[in-house]
C-alpha cells in the first residue's frame, strides 16, 4: 500500500521519541523582597530571574512558593523543597548549605533625610534608635552591635513596616538593603529616604537543604552559574 510505505517511517520515528521525558523541576521557597524577589513582580524579581536562567541551562524548571521569611525558611525543610532563596550567607540555617552567589545585595544605614552619624556601628547603636527586621540574620558585626545595645533596637516584622517606622520617627536610622527600602518607600509615597553609609556588599545564595540530592544540586547550580551569561 503506497500510503503506508510513505508514512510508516514517520510513524515509527514518532514512536521512538514519544513520550518525552518530563523536565526536572526544583521547588524552593522565597519571600517578597522587592526588587530581588516577589510574587507580584514581573518574572518574580531580578534575583529569581538569575536563578531561573541558570537552571534553564540544564533544562530545569524552577517553581517558587512565596511566604513570609521565617515561614519560608521553615517550609524549606519539608519534603519536596530544594531550599530557600535569596538568602544572605548568615541566613543559611543548620541543615542547609550555601550555593555560590546567584546575585548580590547591599546593606546600608538608611535615614529619612541627611543626618550625621558616628563612624562605627557600636557608637551608632549606643546613640541612635536603630530599626532592624526581626526575621533577618544580619552580618556578624551588626548582630553583635545590636546585641550590646538591645534597648536601642526597634524591630520591624517586615520591610514595609520598617520604612514606615523610619518615616514616622519611631527609629532614627534603619539597616537594610537600600534598593529594598527605596522600593517600599515608593509604594508608601515616602520621600527623601537616603543611604547614609554603605556597610557591605553581600552575596545572595540558594540555601540548599541537606539531603541525598544536595551534592548533586550544588554541583548542577555551581556549574550553571559558572556558565551563565549576564542578561543584557
Amino acid at each position: 500500500m503506497p500510503f503506508l510505505k510513505i508514512f510508516l517511517p514517520f510513524i515509527l520515528t514518532l514512536a521512538m521519541v514519544s513520550p518525552t521525558q518530563a523536565a526536572e523541576k526544583w521547588t524552593i521557597t522565597s519571600l517578597d523582597w522587592e526588587p530581588y524577589s516577589g510574587k507580584k513582580l514581573p518574572d518574580h524579581g531580578k534575583s529569581i530571574v538569575k536563578l531561573r536562567q541558570a537552571l534553564q541551562l540544564n533544562g530545569i524548571i524552577l517553581e517558587v512558593n512565596f511566604l513570609p521569611w521565617a515561614r519560608a525558611k521553615a517550609m524549606a525543610t519539608q519534603p519536596g523543597y530544594v531550599g530557600y532563596f535569596p538568602a544572605w550567607p548568615e541566613e543559611v540555617n543548620e541543615g542547609f548549605i550555601a550555593s555560590p552567589p546567584v546575585d548580590w545585595s547591599e546593606i546600608a544605614i538608611m535615614s529619612l533625610g541627611e543626618r550625621t552619624i558616628p563612624a562605627d556601628l557600636d557608637s551608632l547603636f549606643s546613640t541612635h534608635i536603630v530599626g532592624l527586621i526581626r526575621s533577618y540574620t544580619y552580618p556578624k558585626e551588626i548582630e553583635e552591635a545590636a546585641s550590646r545595645h538591645k534597648n536601642n533596637v526597634d524591630e520591624a516584622p517586615d520591610e514595609n513596616s520598617l520604612v514606615r517606622k523610619l518615616a514616622r520617627g519611631r527609629c532614627d536610622v534603619a539597616i537594610t538593603d537600600p534598593a529594598v527600602m527605596k522600593y517600599y518607600a515608593e509604594q508608601n509615597n515616602i520621600e527623601d529616604i537616603v543611604a547614609l553609609k554603605h556597610i557591605c556588599k553581600i552575596p545572595l545564595v540558594l540555601a540548599i537543604k541537606n539531603s541525598a540530592q544536595s551534592k548533586r544540586v550544588l554541583e548542577i547550580l555551581t556549574n550553571a552559574l559558572a556558565r551563565q551569561i549576564e542578561p543584557k
